[in-house]
Order: structure tokens, then sequence, then C-alpha cells
């Protein structure tokens, strides 16, 4: 089963990566701890991340597309795998289809969480309460003003996606202002 997760920054698709992965015993693959492992395996690809994350630079596509496919190669994904982070763009989506394809594989589900900003920024605000009474380190980017950039970024870059999975049969929208465990069931609804 591979499946792709889609939705703004605190819709909860990490929440819900957690029970898929429990769920189906599939490996929950997110952008950010793929490429901190290949900077820390120091393979060819990481060392080249290294050096652009270095210099304050994005990394670009074409390094992410093959951080992405080496990953994918690896034997934990042989049953599939939920891409969280992954893709961002459009761009990114069409690479994803094709490296897919070059690997005979194809996905089974692209899901967006929808859930309204005014909600995301309370669970931001919720989760950086939770860390920090948890004595837990707080993301960088929790905070008001890297959260709504973050929330501009998603609008112009990764909510095209949803077009893009639409007009291809792929796209399954759910209401992510439900309770975690409706939102749960009704995606394991769409993979059965």
């Amino acid at each position: 089963m591979r499946v792709v997760l889609l939705g703004p920054p605190g819709a909860g698709k990490g929440t819900q990566a957690k029970m898929l992965t429990e769920e189906y015993n599939i490996p929950h693959l997110s952008t950010g701890d793929m490429l901190r492992e290949v900077i820390a395996k120091e393979t060819e690809v990481g060392k080249k991340a290294k050096a652009i994350i270095s210099s304050g630079a994005l990394v670009p596509d074409s390094i992410v597309n093959q951080i992405v496919s080496d990953r994918i190669d690896e034997a934990d994904c042989i049953n599939g795998f939920i891409l969280d982070g992954y893709p961002r763009t459009v761009g990114q989506a069409e690479a994803l289809q094709q490296i897919l394809e070059s690997k005979n594989m194809r996905l089974d589900a692209v899901i967006e969480l929808c859930v309204n900003e005014d909600a995301l920024i309370e669970r931001m605000e919720r989760r950086v309460q939770e860390t920090v009474a948890a004595g837990g380190q707080v993301r960088l980017d929790d905070n008001p003003v890297a959260f709504a950039k973050r929330l501009v970024e998603y609008r112009e870059k990764t909510s095209p996606l949803s077009k893009f999975y639409s007009e291809r049969g792929m796209l399954k929208v759910i209401d992510g202002m439900i309770g975690i465990a409706e939102v749960t069931r009704i995606i394991k609804g769409f993979l059965s």
C-alpha cells in the first residue's frame, strides 16, 4: 500500500501516518527524516544535501526526488509506505509518478486532510504547550511568524496538488476537523 498524505502544517498528517504505520506495518516516510538520515549516513546524495543546507539554500527537487527514490527501494518499503511532506509541489508529484512507474509501482491513495486555518494555529499553539509541559524540544517552526509563513507556502506551492491528484481520480478528501479516531477510521475505509 503506497499512500501520500496531504494537508497544511498541523492538519494531523504525522498523527495519521503513525496510526497507519502501526495498522499496516509500512513505514512513515517524512522528507525531513529522510534528509537527516542520508546526511548522517554521509551518502553521496547526503553530502550534496548537507552542503546545500549548510549554505542556507533549499535542497532542490532533483536531490529530494533521488532521496525518496532511494528510500522506497529499501526492504521495509516492499509492502508500501506512507509519504508525508512529499510531494510538496506539482513538479515533485510528477517526479514521484515517474519514479514509481520506473519501479513498476503506483500510488494506492492520496489523502488530503482539510483543516481551517484558525484550528491549525490553535493546534500549533497546543503542540508547543504540550511539548514544553513534557520537557521536550519545541520545533523551530512552531511559532506564529514561522507558522504563518508555512501556511502561505502551503497555499502557494502544495495546495495545487489537490487539483493534480483530483484530475487523476486519486484524491480522497477528509474533514480534518473531526476527531483523530474518526479520521483514521475514514482513511482505513478508503484503503480497504
